[in-house]
């Protein structure tokens, strides 16, 4: 089976210059190689593609055959790494919290330690403060996709 660190190592080599990141490397036992990169702007079919080619010609199908897929991370995933947060400052995200709690709110900014969501008005008449999470706190965060 083809090694995941390789791979990983492969791909954060030749992304190294770039805004590009990789999010996640799955291997799969029939070596079904799956890369799922973001950027700290938009992601195009042409970085997949980039990056695609370049690790296959790192790999050696005679000695190992595989299959490789590069995608980019999908607008409705959660977002995994803190370097995902500050490109979606101003957009609306849904937080989960350890108790299963959740807070909804626009993303206002990003500390190492924390981000500050200003949570959404609803039919009150004066908005809440902001709410700041600790990353530890936080289960699981994902945008909220607006189609206006």
């Amino acid at each position: 089976m083809i090694d995941k660190e390789k791979i990983e190592t492969l791909a954060s080599a030749a992304l190294a210059d770039s805004d590009r990141f990789v999010i996640e490397t799955k291997v799969s036992p029939g070596n079904n190689i799956t890369i799922t990169i973001d950027g700290d702007t938009a992601v195009t079919i042409d970085d997949c593609i980039i990056l695609s080619k370049t690790i296959e010609k790192s790999l050696d199908r005679d000695a190992e055959d595989f299959e490789l897929r590069v995608t980019s991370f999908g607008a409705d995933s959660p977002l995994k790494l803190l370097r995902q947060y500050p490109k979606n400052i101003g957009r609306q995200l849904q937080v989960m919290l350890p108790d299963d709690q959740t807070v909804q709110g626009v993303l206002r900014s990003v500390t190492d330690e924390a981000i500050v969501l200003e949570p959404l008005q609803g039919r009150k008449k004066t908005a809440p403060p902001p709410v700041t999470i600790p990353f530890a706190d936080i289960r699981q965060a994902k945008v909220i996709l607006s189609f206006k």
